[in-house]
């Protein structure tokens, strides 16, 4: 009788001792369990996220256009509607936005559930110069906007040495029409540069304009202004004006 009873304690004793040395690796193989189920859920949720269809493509929103029609932005990148917000192929939108002359350029932005938000920058018109028997729309970087078959109101004419963007002439003539006020843009008729050093401006009133380079532009602007101003004052507009030195402004007697 007490022999059993010993043999049971013992065996109680060892299976305890068992327990004890091994739950350590119970408790490892426990942890890597829970970590795997981790790992599982994140990947079925990622899954569900990019493929589910709550989450596809439905609205596409076109912002900033003023010349750039929306409606077309929103027809060229109508391939993408109905894909997964996190498989839209944002190269090709940048393939079909780039037939847009006028997008100078866009940012985009995704909006859960199903949104697209398309920002335009559109390219600014600085001047028009002629091509053949039509006029080329240009923005400052010298990129053709639009082909007009006449002059548009308020777009000056640039005509200079070399219809390279990267020219000397061709960046004072820019330069100076930057500079150049709504107000004194507006009496600009057009805008000549054989080099850097040489653009002269003629007025809608038929006044030429010595401007020189394109250093100090707006205080030129602000002393054209004032001797223009004066000239009217004593009624004597039939002349020029040389701006060469903003601090000596000219005026020349025809």
């Amino acid at each position: 009788m007490e022999l059993r009873r010993a043999a049971r304690e013992r065996r109680r004793y060892e299976r305890g001792e068992v327990r004890r040395f091994t739950r350590r690796s119970r408790n490892r193989r426990i942890g890597w369990l829970t970590a795997g189920g981790i790992v599982v859920l994140l990947a079925a949720m990622l899954l569900i996220a990019v493929y589910s269809p709550l989450l596809s493509l439905r609205t596409v929103t076109v912002e900033g256009t003023s010349r750039v029609d929306p409606t077309a932005v929103q027809e060229a990148v109508s391939d993408q509607i109905g894909k997964p917000l996190a498989l839209i192929d944002f190269d090709a939108i940048t393939r079909e936005l780039g037939e847009f002359p006028l997008i100078r350029s866009y940012v985009t932005e995704t909006v859960p559930p199903d949104g697209l938000v398309i920002r335009i920058d559109e390219r600014v018109p600085v001047a028009v110069r002629e091509s053949g028997s039509t006029w080329q729309l240009i923005d400052p970087a010298g990129v053709v906007i639009d082909t007009l078959n006449s002059i548009p109101d308020g777009i000056p004419i640039i005509n200079v040495s070399s219809r390279d963007p990267d020219s000397a002439a061709f960046k004072a003539a820019v330069a100076v029409l930057l500079a150049l006020s709504d107000k004194m843009l507006a009496k600009v008729h057009s805008i000549t540069a054989t080099t850097s050093d040489d653009v002269a401006l003629e007025l809608t009133s038929g006044q030429k304009v010595i401007w020189g380079n394109a250093e100090r532009s707006e205080l030129k602007t602000i002393a054209l202004t004032a001797i223009m101003k004066k000239q009217k004052q004593i009624k004597q507009t039939d002349v020029d004006y040389n701006l060469s030195s903003p601090t000596t402004p000219l005026v020349i007697e025809k």
